[in-house]
């Protein structure tokens, strides 16, 4: 009789592919091995430039051997025990060697969490997103509260450093101010371009509302830092009201408001049904993307009438601040640029990161973690800044904004003078 063989289930993975896994797996392992026992050579070698060499009489030694004790030095995002060799002065003073100073630091573990926090591993997830360690080795540091914590630290350091940046030098020809919702809470997020068309991360403000008391505490902020303004600089917003009411009183004239169209159309849109809405937004886009601000305004003020009698609160919010919906139209920039500058959609591509970043947080713990996030998400954005689109016609929008220093001067002299 032939004997039946029992067989296990068939594996999925080809022989070299669990080969390739099992010596991955078993190269990582010596590698540790292999850097454990440099680094304690490296400890060892520092003992004894401090005591000299073992076993030998030495005239005026200023430190001597001190057995082991445990330590816990960093490796590969978590804390690892290990025994530490110990030195002391001759008056019984520990001597902390240099290299287990650099080890034991706590700075590569929070940079470690961070990086890890913006590629979007969970802290739950922390420990298993490093790498293995040799068996028989101790370890901690990798639980959600000490991720957390760490997380904390890192991002803090982070916000402070944003919000302490220096602005003095940045030649600065655009201002965009834009409001992120978060929760209950409201965060204006502000960004320069300077004269090259290159993008600057400015500072970042909280409030319960977007209201001006928050864009006039965000400009104040920007002035303490270096932002001028003594000179004409176009402010490009998005829909909020307040926003033109603080930039103005911060600015007074040397603002060029121009209100984001991108903005504005979504507004007006919100007030209609939606068999309207393709019809009316083609108009608007007719408007806007002309090059001639006097007939976009007739356009516009046209197309309110139309809408006045049966839909009055599209009309209303349509002749809102309508003609700062056309003020970068009017200075005659390349019509690239024009498009750039007339909405924040510089600033809106940005939070897509900040999004992205922030999106394993289940719960938003008051506004200090908000800024945080905001603070890390903006900053990785950063990383891939790129000049905006067209920025060769960046040099003419300096003579605008030259013209409108020029009107405001020489309105003041007359002020002066009489």
């Amino acid at each position: 009789m032939k004997k039946t063989v029992r067989r296990g289930p068939i594996s999925q993975e080809s022989p070299e592919i669990a080969l390739e896994g099992l010596l991955r797996t078993e190269l990582h392992a010596f590698a540790l091995k292999a850097g454990l026992e440099v680094l304690g050579a490296m400890f060892e070698s520092e003992r004894e430039a401090v005591c000299g060499p073992r076993y030998r009489h030495i005239e005026g030694r200023k430190a001597y051997r001190a057995a082991h004790a445990p330590g816990e030095p960093v490796l590969g995002g978590r804390r690892v025990r290990l025994s530490r060799p110990r030195a002391r002065e001759v008056g019984g003073r520990e001597v902390v060697l240099p290299s287990w100073r650099a080890f034991t630091a706590e700075d590569p573990l929070g940079e470690r969490a961070y990086e890890q926090m913006v590629l979007g591993v969970a802290t739950r997830g922390y420990g298993r997103s490093l790498e293995a360690v040799p068996e028989g080795l101790e370890a901690r540091g990798e639980s959600k509260s000490a991720v957390s914590r760490r997380l904390v630290a890192a991002t803090r350091a982070q916000l402070e450093e944003f919000l302490s940046k220096p602005l003095e030098g940045v030649d600065l020809k655009v201002l965009m101010l834009v409001g992120l919702h978060f929760a209950e809470h409201v965060v204006l997020v502000a960004l320069g371009i300077d004269a090259d068309g290159r993008k600057h991360l400015l500072g970042l403000a909280e409030g319960a509302t977007e209201n001006a008391a928050t864009c006039l505490a965000l400009l104040a902020s920007l002035r303490e830092r270096g932002l001028r303004a003594e000179r004409s600089l176009l402010v490009v917003v998005d829909g909020s009201k307040a926003l033109p009411k603080a930039v103005r009183e911060v600015f007074g004239g040397r603002a060029l408001v121009q209100r984001c169209q991108v903005h504005k159309k979504r507004n007006v849109l919100d007030h209609l049904p939606k068999g309207m809405r393709g019809q009316v937004s083609a108009s608007l886009s007719q408007a806007y993307h002309g090059r001639d601000p006097e007939r976009a305004r007739r356009l516009l003020m046209g197309l309110a009438r139309k809408l006045e009698a049966a839909y009055p609160g599209a009309a209303a919010s349509l002749r809102e601040g309508l003609d700062e919906t056309l003020t970068v139209m009017g200075m005659g920039l390349p019509a690239s640029l024009e498009r750039t500058l007339s909405s924040t959609n510089v600033i809106e591509n940005l939070l897509g990161t900040v999004r992205g970043v922030s999106r394993r947080v289940k719960r938003w713990r008051g506004g200090g973690m908000i800024l945080r996030w905001m603070a890390a998400g903006l900053m990785e954005a950063g990383k891939g800044f790129r000049r905006v689109r067209a920025y060769q016609g960046m040099a003419r929008l300096s003579p605008a904004l030259e013209r409108n220093d020029e009107r405001i001067d020489g309105k003041l002299k007359v002020e002066e003078a009489a």
